[in-house]
Formats: C-alpha cells, structure tokens, sequence
C-alpha cells in the first residue's frame, strides 16, 4: 500500500518535496518514533479534542502532551477533553484510527500545530497507516496543512 491516497495526491499536486517511509508497525507515537530512529521532538503526532463538542486536531512532538490549560486558553474554549477514538474514527474513513496524517484540512477539521514543530527543519509524521510515515520541511508542511500556530504543549 502506497502513502494515503489522498495525502499522496494533494502532496504531488502541491508540488511538495516529501520522502515516504515504511516502518515496522507501530502504535504509539514513541513507538513510531523509535522504529524510524528519529527523535521523538521530530515526530509529529496528531491528537484529537473536543472543544465545546466541536473536533479539532492538535498536532505536537511525540514525546510531548497537550497542556489543556494552554489550550483553553488558545482555543477560547472552557470545555476541552480528548476524543475518543471511536468518536472521531467517521472523520477519517481512509486512516486507520490513530495513524491520521496531521493534515486537518483534508478533512475539514480545524488544525493547531504546536509551536515547538515549528523550529524543526524537518518533521516526519504518519501517514494514515501504521507502518508509513512521510518527512518534509516543516515550512512546506505549514504551507500545505495551514495549521493554526500556537503554544499549548508540554515536554
């Protein structure tokens, strides 16, 4: 199986510089992260809230946690909470749960990327399975996923 179909086409027709990645089959993103040898600060991974009942997907490094004081206060929310996956698995019918690519647009969800991400030259993430990932340029992936920036994470 190739990267995400859709991912791979929006990638191309973007014109964005990317490498695809086979991995052994992981399902933590430490787990991903040490399969593919990078550190965990590279590896974005994709985590999905329910602010005020609507979804939003927050993308942070691997090894860090969503602060979700800094969050209500990014979002100007007072109730924000994980989603589960079951809640949120009818969002991305071409992913497997928990393997979806940090790009919200694709599927009309709001996207808020960490700014810590954004001092990487690279970041890798997955790539709607659990053995793909792809690498590209942080500056090319906030161009094609236009993330909210902010600060809502915690080492």
């Amino acid at each position: 199986m190739a990267v995400l179909k859709r991912l791979e086409d929006y990638l191309r027709e973007n014109h964005a510089d990317y490498k695809e990645i086979i991995h052994p089959e992981a399902y933590t993103a430490q787990e991903v992260a040490a399969a593919m040898h990078v550190h965990g600060k590279e590896l974005a991974k994709s985590v999905m809230v329910k602010a005020d009942g609507k979804y939003v997907m927050t993308v942070l490094p691997a090894n860090w946690q969503v602060d979700f004081r800094k969050l209500r206060e990014v979002l100007h929310q007072e109730r924000i909470e994980l989603a589960k996956e079951d809640e949120f698995r009818m969002l991305f019918p071409d992913c497997e749960t928990g393997a979806e690519p940090p790009f919200g647009n694709l599927y009309n969800v709001e996207t808020l990327v960490d700014k810590s991400l954004a001092e990487d030259e690279n970041i890798f993430f997955n790539a709607g399975t659990h053995y793909e990932a792809v690498e590209m340029k942080y500056k090319d992936y906030e161009k094609l996923a236009k993330p909210r920036v902010a600060e809502f994470s915690k080492h």
